[in-house]
């Protein structure tokens, strides 16, 4: 099968953003009647701080200085939830943040500046608003809408139950507030193609998909990407998938997976003294790598799937399922500087959640979510805020470290290096976890015929190779080097 991913992905630098703690704008219509927790309420007390999409409007500038070229948002559909992973109309972004005339404006604003956007889809469940669950609610065993979800007996127990009456109706995780769609019904898969097909249309840039193995038909896949791609052949379909997706990952069902990997990873090998290893995030241990066995881990990684999948990965360290990354480092601020260096400079689409580039932490969900400190811009991280801003514009500056051909180059000890290139274009990444400075001599691989001079084009130094290494190549403690022939 020939493989085809979206070719703007592979230049696309993601910005995650969580809509209702991400920015709140005066300029979007009050709902009459309706009120707000103040901004900067603590995420762990839950409800609704009102940020809305205008604010991300708002902010375009912000995030462009930052960057960032491709938004992925979390839910915007209506639901009675902060993070709206309960929906109950798929058809209409939610009031709250604006409703549709606001996504409009949102997707026009983001265009004009040539950014994408990829909107959250939560496809294996609904919530229990949702018209044909309410149906079913109202009208029990007589509603057409039955073999929508799995129901096991009568009465439904939507609100109260316990051991001795538990819910009796499929629902994700057994949360009674998420019952689970029926996919081989006829009619919910209509519906559910038709919702992707509706907002593609509308002007959505890609889908990330919600527990996509909670719907485990491959047929269902194809045709949503079938059908996704007929109304936008460049749409961007990304899963949530934690572990290895190589399965979901052959060109017919999705163009590239929220990389866990890499981050369980590059969280290993930076923070091997800072690393909280009793967290697990997605359930999945976070584990002390050293250089080879790091080196190892990336090298098997990247060479799992086609290389045009390879590229549209969604490459990120943190989001709203797992802790901030700060936290997770136990504060290391130089870990996260290594690893967002890493992601700037690896095949794959880099994704920022939303707040790391100023220092935000946080422990696991709910404490991962709260809100972006716009008028608290004194207590930001600048210095965090400008390396981003640094490392996001060396991947802008050099097409080889989005698209060109990886090779590893050195792994030992603490240290750990590759190659990028692409059209004669080389440059080296190299990284020192170490505390310690270090001085090696640097095998080029395949480069080693090539020769040359190489300029710092990431902190400084210059080097010519000869036979085959550079000699010699001082790297500072827990620091990066990027090198560039020419």
């Amino acid at each position: 099968m020939s493989i085809s991913t979206p070719a703007w992905v592979k230049d696309a630098i993601f910005y995650q953003i969580f809509p209702d703690r991400f920015a709140r704008s005066p300029r979007a219509r009050s709902i009459p009647g309706t009120t707000f927790k103040p901004w900067g309420t603590p995420p762990e007390e839950q409800g609704f701080q009102g940020g809305n999409l205008l604010g991300i409007v708002d902010k375009l500038d912000y995030l462009q200085e930052l960057g960032v070229n491709a938004l992925y948002l979390n839910p915007i559909f209506s639901s009675a939830s902060n993070h709206r992973y309960h929906t109950y109309d798929f058809m209409q972004v939610d009031p709250l943040l604006g409703g549709n005339e606001d996504f409009r404006r949102l997707l026009d604003a983001a265009h004009a500046r040539q950014m994408y956007v990829v909107i959250d889809g939560v496809f294996n469940h609904a919530s229990r608003g949702f018209w044909a669950f309410h149906h079913i609610l109202e009208t029990g065993g007589n509603s057409p809408y039955l073999d929508w979800f799995f129901v096991y007996n009568w009465p439904l127990r939507p609100y109260q139950h316990d051991d001795e009456n538990p819910i009796n109706y499929a629902a994700w995780w057994d949360i009674p507030a998420l019952p689970k769609f029926n996919t081989d019904n006829p009619g919910v898969r209509e519906y559910l193609m038709d919702v992707s097909r509706h907002w593609i249309e509308f002007g959505a840039d890609g889908w990330r998909l919600d527990v996509p193995e909670e719907i485990p038909d491959p047929a269902f896949w194809q045709m949503f990407r079938q059908i996704t791609k007929a109304a936008n052949p460049n749409a961007y379909l990304v899963g949530e998938i934690w572990r290895e997706a190589s399965e979901w990952l052959q060109g017919d069902r999705f163009d590239g997976v929220m990389n866990y990997l890499f981050s369980r990873n590059a969280l290993g090998f930076f923070a091997q003294e800072t690393l909280q290893t009793d967290y697990q995030p997605g359930g999945f241990a976070l584990e002390v790598l050293d250089a080879a066995t790091f080196a190892a881990r990336m090298e098997a990684l990247l060479k799992s799937h086609p290389w045009e999948i390879t590229l549209t990965q969604l490459n990120l360290l943190d989001s709203h399922d797992t802790a901030r990354t700060l936290w997770m480092v136990d504060g290391d601020e130089r870990a996260l500087r290594l690893s967002v260096l890493l992601q700037m400079t690896l095949p794959g689409a880099p994704c920022i959640y939303y707040g790391s580039e100023i220092g935000m932490t946080g422990s696991h969900d709910p404490g991962c979510r709260g809100a972006f400190p716009w008028d608290e811009e004194s207590e930001w991280n600048k210095p965090l805020h400008d390396f981003y801003r640094r490392a996001t514009g060396l991947r802008k500056r050099f097409a080889a470290l989005r698209t060109g051909s990886f090779e590893t180059l050195y792994a030992q000890d603490d240290i750990y290096a590759f190659a990028r290139e692409l059209e004669g274009d080389v440059l080296i990444v190299l990284f020192n976890a170490g505390k310690k400075e270090a001085r090696i001599d640097l095998p080029l691989g395949t480069l080693a015929s090539k020769g040359g001079r190489f300029q710092a084009v990431w902190n400084s130094g210059r080097y010519v190779a000869e036979q085959g290494h550079l000699l010699s190549v001082a790297l500072p403690a827990r620091d990066a080097l990027v090198l560039r022939r020419g």
